[in-house]
């Protein structure tokens, strides 16, 4: 038995959503014509209850065309020192915008409205880049899972307002904070003018993302993503996969959750274990003391058929999800003890 928790990205389809994605009704979707990703891309603006929304291949290409249609080259968006946008997307707000990054460090991947206060160039100072933007991420992943406080994200809103900045938020994995929450997608649709959401991670599909907004930045949208590469022809497959997610691998993302603090009341007990990162959803984040070997601890569980993932300094990663079982999680638990 192998227990593969590098990410939530690992899991592969379930049965009900093969079925789904078999019999599926598909059409050309280049010439908007799949009824499949039409109806995801209308259920997820009605959900968030913003005007359009539009099926990605990828989160990263989402999220890409989100700063594209924010900017203009040789601007900048503000976004925290671990956001996905400037550390895990190939550099490419540099290479598709032509913009840079002001990095913020800030707590976990979060910061506050009075850091990105202080970030935001003056605009009648042309000797420095236009700030345009402002870009978090909730859950964040190099954080550990974190989700923002919504207070904070509301300030930030004022700010954008105050400043005539866009407003983007990185979703991929905002199913696990709103199911850590009481807040709802409507409540996230009100704040931003973008938000991208990814299907293939704590939801379970194969692949996909999905970019929603208000309708003056997305009807350039779809031209992006043809920039990009992103138009698909009879891709509804995917999107059936989409929408069986949406019914049936929101809520049990409790359960991911549920076994992720298990996890970490264990490892807070191992005397390898310098320290754990709190636990909001499911990720884990944790530093070995200085004595352990981080290659050899991750060889250790390898050989036991575990895989986890290092995150650098000492720090390893493991993410609970949708094909982690109950059999699993005790054998994990069992090792680690």
């Amino acid at each position: 038995m192998i227990i593969d928790l590098r990410s939530d990205t690992v899991t592969k389809p379930t049965k009900g959503m093969l079925d789904a994605m078999l019999t599926a009704d598909v059409g050309d979707d280049v010439y908007k014509e799949d009824p499949s990703v039409n109806r995801l891309e209308e259920r997820l603006a009605d959900m968030f209850g913003m005007d359009e929304a539009l099926f990605f291949p990828t989160g990263s290409m989402a999220n890409q065309a989100a700063l594209k249609l924010h900017t203009n080259p040789g601007e900048q968006v503000i976004c925290d020192k671990y956001a996905h946008i400037y550390n895990y997307e190939g550099g490419g707000a540099s290479f598709n915008s032509g913009i840079s990054c002001k990095l913020i460090d800030g707590h976990r991947g979060m910061f506050t409205t009075e850091q990105a206060k202080a970030s935001i160039n003056p605009p009648d100072f042309y000797h420095s880049p236009l700030t345009s933007l402002i870009a978090v991420e909730n859950t964040t992943n190099k954080g550990g899972g974190a989700c923002w406080d919504f207070e904070e994200l509301k300030k930030l809103r004022q700010l954008a307002n105050d400043n005539g900045l866009g407003y983007h938020l990185d979703g991929a994995r905002l199913w696990n904070a709103l199911v850590a929450s009481d807040q709802t997608p409507k409540h996230y649709g009100e704040l931003f003018d973008t938000i991208s959401v990814c299907l293939s991670k704590g939801l379970g599909c194969p692949m996909g993302s999905v970019l929603i907004g208000k309708k003056e930045l997305m009807q350039n949208a779809i031209r992006v993503r043809k920039i990009l590469g992103g138009g698909m022809r009879q891709v509804g497959f995917a999107a059936a996969a989409g929408l069986f997610a949406l019914d049936n691998h929101i809520e049990r993302l409790a359960e991911d959750h549920k076994k992720a603090k298990e996890i970490g009341e264990v490892l807070v007990k191992n005397e390898a274990i310098e320290k754990v990162e709190p636990i909001e959803t499911n990720i884990i984040i944790f530093e070995l003391k200085s004595h352990i070997d981080e290659t050899q601890f991750l060889d250790d569980l390898s050989e036991k058929g575990i895989k986890i993932i290092g995150m650098g300094s000492n720090k390893l990663r493991i993410v609970t999800h949708l094909d982690y079982t109950n059999e699993m999680h005790y054998k994990l638990l069992e090792t680690l003890t």
